[in-house]
């Protein structure tokens, strides 16, 4: 059918002006609707399509890419304030590359997805500060700087618009500060480095951003638009589904929908979101009058020590100190030679990754239809193992994968499907969880087994590489494991969910066992102690101390006061596991304690005044203006009857036990508040509150330390790990019993007692009784 040239007016009052083909606009044509919208530009078979300008009565105004009746592609959109967009666009919605200057002169450029900020940005305040990073769900979240205009500047990570992480933060008068953030506090341990003071070199943390020490900003190639170049990145796709109301009402009725965006679009102004709150205020730097800025700052630094923004430890010590070397963000940690598994490096360590994760993925998808029925000795028996070989092409069995071939062997599959149910996980999230595809995270072994960990993306799961010994270790346990931790929903030991082989195609074999991760919780954990209840060697040497660093049991400086309730249902339970580990053979195993500090409750006064905002900025929410600062509550925690539909009661990796007791609340199951953080389910070994109290202990070398404060609200997490050591013959015994200081002949192969005992004894005294 020809095309031709023609007009029409609707009854409505709407009209068409352009070519047709047949009675559809088809060609270039001109379309006004009776509101005063009116559309100039392409148009396929009644169809709004390929370039054109849309001006809407209110003034808004589009020129760019349409496709089925959608602005898609590229265009520029100016809005009735006069803000701006120009950059990609997908079904009315900006999305791709773009810029945007709002109507206050501020300024985004960088990705956008669904309409909102995410992925690489910068975004620019009229009043000087910017901030260029990673940007989701329209806020600050990832790894990003923010240059404040009186000079000074934040490099390191962001949650929801606070800082959240690890970061460095360095003033304009040169001083410097190295540490952690919790929800725009400092909450952590830093280093402060004086102005003059020489520090490590901040160019391996700059450069994922591609910013030096100079404070020039460098995004990306990809991320400072140019609109010619844009043009040639966004295509336009011109199969959009024929559903679009323009096109649907043309063949109807001859009339065009007008239902493009307009002014009505909420985010057309800049969003409060991104007000940007004031740089660190100066007592943010200096803890006390004491501190004279004329010390000696070239040799002088300061270690210290916050939680939720108030300073509670400072020790002065040397600048040329090697422990305070920075180590830049989301770069693995150097693994050092081990004695098992050395080739887990590089490619290799990737390989397995993936492997682990095609593997599982075949086991849970595999076993999940199968009915559920009660567990049979066969199910533990040596032919209880499902074995599959993996060929880089696929099979009939298995899909085709980026690694190497590889077999893998499933070991007592029925057992762990029901072991995973009694924990209450749920197959889909189980899977997800480990194999979906933001995959695992590698991490040294805080031991000394030579172990390789992983860690989930969700942080949930930890899967550990196993010697041998330690997997024959589990499978003869097995059977009565199963029988304790469904007996005792409350155990404290360590949650399996699963083990299985690797053999690669050099015959390698790699045995991996997946774990609950006992730390898997919102809350930061400032402490993390292994403790077996011994003193020989158990320390650690001050320079290998970091931020996340496994502490031993001389490290300890507290003692736990809990409530009455809670800690006899503590020592009922570690009673009952330590009498399972005992009938096991087992002796090596230890208590992992992990600890989340709430401040000082009285201190509200320490606190810099809500004028400097210091810590406290925020540009994420719009619920928190500048008026609603956050503050030190009255008391760090607090507990209260539990209410189900208060907390989350979803069983994580490391939860299934009840709701505890409180004495304290009248023997009701409580929930734990933190005022202004969370409301919390108490359970055993999770979620527990307690008072810690500091113990005074003399040393020499720590004599410049100032401990601020004697007594802590803590969060209690808890679980006894290391149950796969077996000492089942007499020399075994006696040189463990020798290594952990322990008298050998108190200690026979079939009295394992001791161990259990003098590790009983030890946590009452880490957990001592209220007298």
């Amino acid at each position: 059918m020809d095309t031709r040239t023609g007009d029409r007016e609707f009854s409505n009052g709407d009209f068409y002006s352009g070519e047709v083909k047949g009675l559809l606009p088809n060609g270039k044509g001109k379309y006004v609707w009776s509101d005063g919208t009116i559309y100039e530009g392409d148009w396929d078979e009644g169809k709004i399509s390929g370039k054109g300008k849309l001006m809407w009565s209110s003034g808004a105004k589009y020129e760019g890419d349409f496709s089925g009746g959608y602005l898609h592609g590229f265009g520029t959109m100016t809005s009735p304030d006069e803000s701006v967009y120009s950059g990609a666009w997908r079904m009315n919605v900006r999305h791709g590359l773009g810029r945007k200057e709002y109507c206050n002169s501020d300024l985004y450029d960088g990705s956008w997805k669904e309409g909102l900020q995410d992925g690489r940005g910068s975004y620019s305040w009229t009043n000087g500060n910017r901030y260029i990073g990673i940007w989701k769900n329209g806020k600050m979240c990832g790894r990003g700087v923010m240059r404040w205009a009186n000079g000074d500047l934040f490099d390191g990570f962001w949650l929801n618009g606070f800082r959240h992480g690890s970061g460095v933060y360095k003033f304009a008068d040169g001083c410097l500060y190295f540490g952690t953030w919790s929800r725009g506090l400092k909450d952590g341990k830093g280093v402060f480095y004086p102005a003059g003071t020489k520090y490590p070199s901040l160019k391996k943390w700059s450069r994922s951003l591609e910013y030096d020490d100079t404070g020039k900003f460098g995004l990306s190639r990809s991320s400072s638009i140019n609109v010619e170049e844009l043009r040639h990145l966004s295509t336009v796709t011109e199969s959009l589904s024929v559903k679009s109301s323009a096109s649907g009402t043309a063949k109807t009725s001859g009339r065009i929908s007008n239902r493009f965006p307009d002014e009505s679009w909420s985010n057309s102004d800049p969003p409060r979101d991104f007000t940007c709150y004031g740089p660190l205020s100066k007592s943010a730097r200096f803890s006390g009058p004491g501190q004279s800025e004329r010390q000696d700052k070239n040799r002088i630094v300061y270690e210290r020590e916050y939680m939720q923004g108030v300073l509670i430890r400072e020790t002065v010590t040397s600048s040329v100190d090697k422990s305070h070397k920075i180590r830049p963000p989301n770069l693995p940690k150097e693994v050092r030679p081990r004695t098992f598994m050395t080739f887990l490096k590089g490619e290799h360590n990737y390989y397995l990754m993936l492997n682990l994760q095609l593997g599982i993925r075949y086991t849970v998808g595999k076993i999940t239809p199968v009915p559920r029925r009660e567990v049979r000795a066969s199910d533990f028996g040596k032919k209880a193992r499902t074995v599959m070989f993996f060929p880089r092409d696929g099979s009939n069995f298995t899909p085709p994968h980026k690694s190497i071939d590889f077999s893998w062997k499933d070991y007592c599959p029925m057992v762990f499907r029901n072991l995973r149910e009694m924990f209450k996980l749920d197959a889909a999230e189980y899977m997800m969880s480990i194999c979906g595809d933001d995959g695992l995270t590698d991490f040294s072994s805080p031991g000394k087994s030579g172990s390789i960990f992983y860690l989930s993306h969700d942080d949930r799961f930890v899967i550990k590489t196993l010697k041998k010994s330690e997997l024959q270790v589990l499978l003869r346990m097995l059977p009565r494991y199963y029988k304790h931790v469904g007996d005792h929903e409350n155990t404290l030991i360590t949650k399996f969910f699963g083990v299985h082989r690797i053999t690669l195609k050099w015959g390698k074999k790699v045995r991996f066992v997946v774990m609950g991760n006992m730390f898997c919780t919102e809350l930061k954990i400032h402490r993390r102690y292994d403790l077996k209840g011994s003193s020989q060697g158990r320390f650690t040497e001050k320079i290998k101390i970091q931020e996340k660093t496994t502490l031993k049991d001389l490290d300890l400086a507290y003692e736990f006061h809990m409530d009455k309730l809670l800690r006899e249902a503590l020592f009922k339970q570690i009673y009952l596991d330590c009498s399972f580990l005992e009938s096991l053979q087992i002796i090596d195993y230890s208590l992992l304690l992990g600890l989340h500090f709430r401040a000082p409750g009285q201190l509200n006064d320490v606190l810099e005044p809500p004028n400097a905002i210091s810590d406290q900025e925020s540009v994420s929410s719009v619920d928190v203006g500048l008026t609603q600062e956050l503050s030190i509550p009255p008391k760090g925690l607090l507990l209260v009857t539990h209410e189900p539909n208060s907390v989350n009661t979803a069983p994580g990796p490391h939860i299934r036990g009840s709701t505890l007791r409180a004495f304290s609340v009248g023997e009701q199951e409580v929930d734990l508040i933190l005022p202004g953080t969370a409301r919390l389910r108490v359970q055993l070994g999770v979620n527990m509150p307690a008072q810690a109290h500091h113990k005074l202990i003399e040393d020499k070398e720590e004599s410049a330390t100032i401990e601020l404060f004697e007594v802590y609200d803590v969060v209690v997490y808890m679980g006894i790990i290391d149950i796969l050591q077996e000492y089942n013959t007499k020399k075994k015994v006696e040189h463990k019993c020798k290594s952990l200081q322990y008298d050998p002949m108190t200690i026979s192969v079939t009295e394992p007692a001791t161990y259990s005992k003098r590790f009983v004894n030890f946590l009452h005294k880490v957990f001592p009784e209220e007298r």
